[in-house]
């Protein structure tokens, strides 16, 4: 079994999947603690079969991490019905209210600006300048968090989804706590201040749907989280992978209605969450593999989208590839909720950047971030 913390493995795992998918759909990995499903016949079936849920069990000591459970107790991400049924009706309505449509030009100009600055100074990372703040300059807007608050966002964030990491240290444990406690103490202000004198924003809707104060906090969390480390690194992983392969990069210059098949295909190519969790609530068989209740199976996404039985030539990028279906959003009751959102940004930075900087290149390797789980660049150096 692969170790999750080599980076030989990291720079490059799928060669890895490819050789234990030759050998079985799933595995057991006794490092990891679970099962690992490896196709994408099998990694669909752990997001959709209802004898696997997200049963979340609270970080311990539990006087310890007081918020990041409280922020997890009451995600949707985290329940199953008949909770996740009234959460995730309570958000669809408020996210039906026009937020994502209403958003679109907005995402659109912020794209356009922050390529534009990278054109004016014709180098730059690619990661810092474009691809870390927009997702959180948008989900900002969504939630109308005040200019001089902003970059409190992004390290808090960074902080709490290394917990998802295996391994992680004493000290990145206690950091995720700190920035659990204080994004929640912030958003309590929030909502306390949206309660006073509500607006157009998700948190004045949240606020009007069948939600606790903690549901509501949990809520917007979920959604800096999901939707700002997913579009940073789809973008990063996703703008190296077309820099690497100038043939897809220069299909995409000549024909940017390709932007939207893009946006798929840079999802599959280098997944940016390798590995989604489920729990057994009663005896499962997935692909012939017993999982007894209450043991652990992990979809692993980036194995899945390499998958040669749902995609021809898995291992080459096509900007115009329309067969096959990726799971990088999920699949079943947990599909990504803000996928929509996630999906106009990215075409959004594609769109700017063919449009502004034709001729962008890589002035160096980037380097990677040593995790496995949120799979993501340190850094995107390129010259327009």
């Amino acid at each position: 079994m692969f170790d999750p913390r080599d980076p030989a493995f990291l720079a490059d795992p799928y060669p890895e999947f490819a050789r234990l998918r030759a050998q079985a759909p799933v595995h057991r990995h006794d490092g990891l603690g679970l099962a690992i499903a490896v196709s994408h016949s099998a990694a669909s079936a752990v997001l959709r079969h209802r004898g696997l849920g997200r049963i979340w069990t609270d970080a311990s000591p539990a006087e310890q991490f007081v918020s990041f459970n409280l922020l997890h107790r009451n995600s949707l991400l985290e329940n199953e019905p008949p909770v996740h049924t009234r959460l995730r009706r309570s958000i669809s309505s408020a996210f039906g209210r026009g937020h994502v449509e209403r958003l679109r030009p907005t995402v659109m100009k912020l794209a356009d600006g922050l390529v534009e600055k990278l054109a004016v100074a014709g180098s730059g990372d690619l990661l810092e300048v474009l691809a870390q703040p927009l997702p959180v300059a948008v989900i900002s807007e969504l939630l109308d968090v005040p200019e001089a608050d902003r970059p409190r966002l992004v390290p808090w964030s960074n902080a709490i989804v290394k917990m998802y990491e295996y391994g992680l240290s004493a000290e990145g444990r206690a950091a995720a706590e700190r920035a659990a406690t204080e994004f929640v103490q912030f958003l309590r202000e929030l909502a306390a201040r949206r309660r006073r004198e509500p607006g157009e924003d998700l948190i004045t809707d949240l606020l009007a749907a069948e939600l606790s104060e903690d549901e509501v906090v949990a809520t917007a969390v979920l959604l800096l989280m999901a939707g700002h480390e997913a579009t940073v690194n789809v973008i990063g992983n996703g703008v190296r992978a077309l820099l690497r392969n100038p043939d897809q990069w220069q299909r995409l210059v000549e024909d940017p209605d390709l932007v939207d098949t893009a946006v798929e295909e840079l999802i599959r190519f280098d997944a940016p969450l390798q590995l989604f969790e489920r729990t057994a609530t009663e005896d499962v068989e997935i692909a012939g593999f017993r999982v007894a209740q209450g043991e652990k199976i992990a979809a692993l996404l980036g194995a899945a989208a390499r998958d040669p039985q749902a995609f021809t030539d898995p291992d080459a990028l096509d900007v115009g590839r329309t067969e096959g279906t990726h799971l990088g959003f999920g699949a079943g009751i947990h599909y990504c909720i803000g996928a929509p959102l996630a999906r106009i940004e990215i075409a959004a930075a594609l769109s700017a950047l063919i449009r502004r900087l034709p001729g962008l290149r890589l002035t160096a390797e980037p380097e990677r971030r040593p995790e496995f789980v949120i799979r993501g660049l340190r850094n995107l150096p390129v010259t327009a």
